[in-house]
């Protein structure tokens, strides 16, 4: 376009929701899967306010069988009263005007988990309809919107004795790629929410398959951490809980102590699952550390090991919930609080708190001086052996059954490590990859179950050495992810009980000590085919499930081909190296599952089940789930 083409008349200006239909992303992250369900929670949001400020009790979310959902709440109501300003409705205005709402002042609002969103107007833009209802002032009122325009006007359509706000929407297939609410992703959700919002009942309702469940936790986040806890081995009989204002903030807290080598902390401000942490959970480590540290300079027998602050980390489960007025987070997506004042409420009232508690509770504190301690020791025994590993490099002094086959490339984010099993295949894949940018790794047998062994025994193993050196990252206060030398690390194993079983101890592997690597997606499975089909037409075709096989089979009968002979793969060293990298390394036909960590609360829970020392829950776990989960399920 040439300077006269550029004119005045070029320049657009898009009006009321234009904008966000014409760039979804910038309001909703993504168009996917995570963007579809980010409109659910922009609606969900507004009625946790109502039961943060004291008025709603009850929440009820129903997936209806035409992909809309629909969000019903008994708090007060969305004001229908005319606005002074813009001479419609307030309601009409929340829903047709960006940055319109009750949230930008502290009075209508104290505390808000919304306020930072995009709000329901982005909702109605990008929704094929959107109705809502209120009920207010003993009134029923009823408007409705079709992408972002309105279609009826405020109307009264009955009378209540009743409160509340009901939204139903359906996401606008036009602007999404992704089609259908996920059950179990919002189960985990509002399970959640009903634990950080003690005594608040929230239903969800799945019309299309008849499913049904009520989370109300009267115990609160208390309830939450003993969820998490519930398979381990514990050093406190109970969990330490207590709560607290301090200025502007109110807080939440209860932590307990396990045997286990890993630590979680969970914080929330105003419900926000602050992933990356922030200065809630500095305040409360510093007054923790401060405690205990004091307790055991006060010990009568002087204890010879030096105690740092991730011994007292470790094996310690806590959650932390902080209420706060006008939180400032760090970046747009909410997973860091930044607040000085956030640090300051949660350390005071952690000190204030925990200083009663263990002048009564003194046996509680001597059992987590015991924990403390040991960690120090495992530590110290512990980096020894971690200074062994990094002195190596990759390709030097490891005298193993299997080597590392390398790659040529020096662009790392081309490079991609299959990690096989067995000589066998991993003999299979040296031979079929493509040197250039895919290194082989076989493992001989099964690895180290690091789930039920010290990080002193898990870094002597080595199989485990072989992979910590190989990826090139290191583990624990050494990890560096600029040092990966690989943008996929993919895991292939046989499609059978055994290789099932070698995928679930390395994926655990990779949970406990290379959580980062999956938490930037490049941990992937690899899935070699189940079944060769050839017909008497000469016709190869390889099926990746049993119902795979059977639409093929059926497919290749409808067209004539009556003899077809059906070969069962064992496992990937039955295969040819031409195969090989035919069904399962060749980049353009080859099927790979990303692996991922959508509910950290239950990947931690079913990786101490299926992996932990205890044998009851494990046994109850399988018997339940075997026939309705599949094998990619449970490793992941």
């Amino acid at each position: 376009m040439t300077k006269e083409e550029y004119s005045a008349e070029h320049i657009k200006v898009l009006e009321g929701l234009d904008a966000v239909r014409k760039r979804p992303a910038m309001y909703i992250g993504d168009t996917s899967f995570r963007g579809y369900h980010h409109l659910l929670w922009e609606v969900v949001d507004n009625s946790i306010d109502e039961a943060l400020a004291g008025y709603a009790k009850n929440i009820k979310v129903v997936l209806h069988k035409d992909g809309s959902v629909e969000v019903i709440d008994d708090g007060r109501g969305i004001p229908v009263e005319e606005h002074p300003q813009y001479n419609i409705s307030a309601l009409e205005l929340v829903l047709t005007k960006l940055h319109a709402g009750g949230k930008f002042d502290t009075k209508t609002y104290k505390i808000s988990g919304g306020l930072h969103g995009v709000g329901i107007s982005v909702v109605n833009a990008l929704s094929e309809f959107l109705d809502v209802k209120v009920k207010r002032e003993g009134k029923i009122y009823h408007i409705a919107f079709r992408k972002g325009k309105k279609v009826k006007d405020l109307e009264v359509i009955g009378e209540t004795d009743d409160t509340g706000t009901d939204v139903v929407f359906k996401p606008d297939p036009e602007i999404f790629s992704h089609e259908g609410f996920d059950y179990k992703y919002i189960a985990s959700r509002l399970k959640e929410l009903a634990y950080l919002n003690k005594g608040l009942r929230i239903e969800l309702v799945d019309e299309r398959n008849n499913k049904r469940e009520v989370f109300i936790f009267d115990k609160g986040i208390e309830s939450f951490l003993e969820e998490l806890v519930k398979f381990k081995n514990r050093v406190l009989d109970g969990v330490i809980y207590f709560k607290g204002n301090y200025g502007n903030g109110e807080v939440e807290v209860c932590f307990t102590y396990v045997w286990e080598d890993q630590t979680s902390i969970r914080g929330y401000v105003n419900n926000i699952h602050t992933i990356e942490g922030g200065t809630h959970i500095s305040g409360f480590l510093q007054s923790l550390t401060r405690i205990v540290k004091k307790a055991i300079e006060k010990q009568p027998k002087k204890i010879k090991v030096s105690i740092e602050s991730e011994d007292i980390k470790e094996g310690l489960f806590a959650i932390i919930s902080l209420k706060l007025p006008q939180p400032e987070f760090e970046g747009q997506t909410k997973t860091k609080l930044g607040s000085k004042e956030g640090k300051d409420i949660v350390y005071n009232i952690t000190l204030r708190e925990l200083e009663k508690y263990f002048d009564i509770n003194v046996d509680s504190l001597n059992k987590i001086i015991a924990r403390v301690v040991r960690a120090a020791e495992a530590r110290i025994a512990a980096k020894r052996a971690r200074e062994l590993v990094k002195r190596k490099s990759a390709l030097e002094g490891f005298d193993l059954p299997g080597k590392l086959s390398d790659c040529s490339t020096k662009d790392k984010h081309r490079a991609e490590l299959f990690i096989v099993e067995g000589e066998s295949a991993g003999g299979s894949a040296k031979l079929a990859r493509d040197r250039e940018f895919q290194a082989v790794l076989p493992l001989k047998g099964k690895i180290i179950n690091v789930e039920k062994n010290t990080m002193l025994k898990v870094l002597k193993n080595e199989e485990i050495k072989t992979l910590i050196a190989s990826i090139g990252t290191g583990i624990g206060e050494n990890f560096d992810l600029s040092k990966l030398r690989y943008n996929k690390i993919i895991v292939m194993t046989d499609a059978d009980v055994d290789g099932a079983h070698i995928r679930t101890l390395v994926l655990t592997f990779f949970y406990r000590y290379l959580s980062q690597l999956i938490e930037e997606g490049k941990v992937y499975l690899a899935l070699p085919p189940l079944y060769k089909i050839r017909t008497n037409k000469g016709d190869v075709v390889y099926a990746y499930s049993d119902e795979e096989k059977e639409e093929i089979i059926k497919k290749f009968k409808e067209e004539g081909k009556s003899i077809v002979e059906v070969q069962r793969y064992k496992g990937l060293g039955e295969m040819d190296p031409e195969q090989l990298w035919e069904t399962t390394m060749d980049p353009a036909r080859r099927k790979l599952k990303q692996v991922s960590i959508e509910d950290a609360a239950e990947a931690e829970k079913t990786f101490t089940i299926l992996m932990g020392e205890k044998v009851e829950p494990r046994k109850s776990f399988i018997l339940e789930n075997a026939l309705s989960m599949k094998l990619e399920e449970l490793d992941v």
